[in-house]
């Protein structure tokens, strides 16, 4: 695949740029008019999304140079153009967090209700965003055949034509994880929608669902990063589920109709 949208002389517009930004305006938009049910302004959402976004972006880079070093040590300069890809998620999820935690600490705003509702928002970001994985030929799994890619009922053939790389075809798994975090999305808007839902069990969910799915796909990665001789994401992912057990089952043992995530008033979003 052309990893370049369009050009103007020497200027190029790539995709994974375009798509790193359609992803985050949808993600703007959704965290925006849920936050709006509890009282908190655009202005807010949108102040706290653009530093969350910057400091996500450096955090995803900065983990993926760090367990990447060998590929940058040579040409330093090259650490900078993020345009070319080489994004880790989880880096982004972790700074990003921690970016959130600092805010909404800041503003007397509760964080385990912000991170309910931007989970949600971040699902489906990630759904669009690695779509820019597929047009920068990365983020695949290991090689296969013609044949055996057909045999996979959901996989569109511009998906299967596309894994063709220098003559050889590979998994998808780029698509695979677009596809679980697109369900996902739906799993949470979905269970948002519970009774008795607890304020942070949102959070929970997400954690576990993505960290599953991430864990399993990237057995089929060839581009994993690894430390140690183990995959840096699959370690990652069993911690960040383990994280996600224990919010959804210490906020089960609240009364049933305390700390729910629909509660609107001050007693539910603040501090």
């Amino acid at each position: 695949m052309n990893p370049v949208l369009f050009s103007i002389g020497n200027f190029e517009i790539r995709w994974y740029s375009v798509l790193i930004l359609l992803a985050i305006i949808v993600g703007i938009k959704l965290a925006q008019r849920e936050a709006l049910k509890f009282s908190l302004p655009n202005d807010f959402i949108f102040n706290l999304a653009f530093w969350t976004i910057i400091f996500a972006l450096i955090g995803a880079r900065a983990y993926y140079v760090i367990f990447n070093f060998s590929s940058y040590q040579n040409d330093i300069l090259s650490i900078f153009k993020v345009w070319e890809g080489g994004l880790a998620i989880h880096g982004g999820i972790i700074a990003g967090f921690i970016t959130i935690y600092i805010y909404c600490k800041r503003y007397g705003v509760r964080i385990l209700k912000m991170t309910d509702i931007i989970v949600v928002s971040l699902i489906l970001g990630q759904a669009i965003g690695r779509w820019g994985n597929f047009f920068n030929g990365e983020a695949h799994g290991v090689a296969t055949n013609l044949a055996s890619l057909k045999e996979i009922w959901f996989l569109p053939n511009f998906v299967i034509n596309g894994m063709k790389i220098d003559g050889i075809y590979y998994q998808p798994t780029f698509y695979y994880e677009s596809l679980w975090c697109l369900l996902g999305f739906i799993v949470l808007l979905i269970i948002r929608k519970f009774k008795h839902l607890k304020t942070g069990q949102l959070t929970g969910v997400y954690l576990i669902w993505y960290s599953i799915g991430r864990f399993f796909i990237e057995t089929y990665r060839t581009d994993s990063l690894m430390f140690d001789g183990f995959k840096v994401a699959q370690v990652v992912s069993v911690i960040l589920c383990l994280i996600g057990l224990i919010l959804i089952l210490s906020q089960s043992k609240k009364g049933h109709f305390e700390d729910l995530y629909s509660e609107t008033d001050d007693k539910g979003l603040r501090w």
